[in-house]
């Protein structure tokens, strides 16, 4: 006659392996994607000073449209002429309406390419934008 033996069943377990690699992934494309969100800050414009200028919280997916001050306008690394801009801006307002834009121009831009870019933005129904600028500058003192 054959006995059965009776083994202890284990309680069952969570397997931590696969959950690790996922937040390790969602680490890896976080800190991608903060890095290249603070490439376009870094572009060299200068920014006309404001007394009143503070630094805003980044919205996820803002726009940052930069204008130099030679009237090239630059969006992403890439250049584009402003009816290019307007149909990739009304795209984008089309599907997110409210779509936050930043416009960065130099501080010696021509008022007029500021104005056509601004134009532009109005024509592609984008109407949730703002102009970047940098905190005063400290003045030196004035003698008398």
């Amino acid at each position: 006659m054959k006995l059965r033996v009776r083994t202890k069943s284990r309680a069952p377990q969570l397997s931590l392996t696969s959950m690790l690699d996922v937040i390790f992934l969602l680490l890896c494309f976080f800190v991608t994607v903060s890095v290249f969100s603070q490439w376009e800050n870094e572009i060299s414009i200068k920014l006309p000073t404001a007394a009143t200028s503070e630094e805003p919280d980044r919205l996820p997916g803002e726009i940052v449209v930069n204008v130099f001050k030679d009237g090239k306008v630059v969006v992403n690394g890439k250049q584009l002429p402003l009816d290019e801009l307007q149909r990739r801006l009304a795209r984008i307002s089309k599907f997110y309406p409210g779509q936050p834009v930043i416009i960065r121009a130099d501080k010696e831009v021509r008022y007029d390419t500021l104005v056509g870019v601004i134009d532009t933005c109005r024509g592609a129904d984008v109407w949730n934008f703002s102009l970047a600028t940098s905190g005063a500058a400290s003045e030196p003192a004035v003698k008398k």
